[in-house]
């Protein structure tokens, strides 16, 4: 009997330490879980905003079609956030904020072909806490007025 004295001790220790190791395998699957679950999150709002400056093109389609094209924007091009003196620039504003604030260094750009009505409206944000995600992320919408 004396020999299996500190016997059930040994067990317990061995058990907690399975007990651990699983413990951290699931807290590595949750964090990956909440990972994933961000960069989701940001691919549905870039796909939301997206489709937002394309509904405000169609309801200022005259204007949109218009000379000079006043919705075209390059991704990184320059925005006057306090000069919304007409409607395109209005939307463009409201556009390029509901994007700073919704995603991680959101901004966007929007290409428009005059010849055939296409457009190209490109999301980008930070995706860097995405697992496997680059620093830049793109979205890219095309559709026709």
């Amino acid at each position: 009997m004396r020999r299996h004295r500190g016997f059930t001790l040994l067990e317990v220790l061995v058990t907690i330490a399975i007990v651990a190791i699983g413990l951290l395998g699931i807290a590595g699957v949750i964090a990956n879980g909440m990972k994933t679950t961000h960069s989701a999150y940001g691919r549905s709002q870039a796909s939301w905003l997206a489709n937002d400056i394309i509904d405000r093109m169609r309801s200022n389609r005259a204007t949109a079609e218009g000379a000079g094209l006043p919705y075209n924007l390059a991704v990184d091009g320059a925005l006057d956030m306090s000069d919304v003196s007409t409607v395109p620039k209005a939307d463009l504003v409201a556009w390029r904020s509901a994007l700073a604030a919704t995603l991680p260094s959101g901004t966007g750009g929007i290409s428009i072909d005059a010849a055939s009505r296409k457009v190209t409206v490109t999301v980008q944000w930070d995706d860097s806490r995405a697992v496997g995600g680059g620093s830049t992320e793109q979205f890219v919408v095309e559709s026709r007025l």
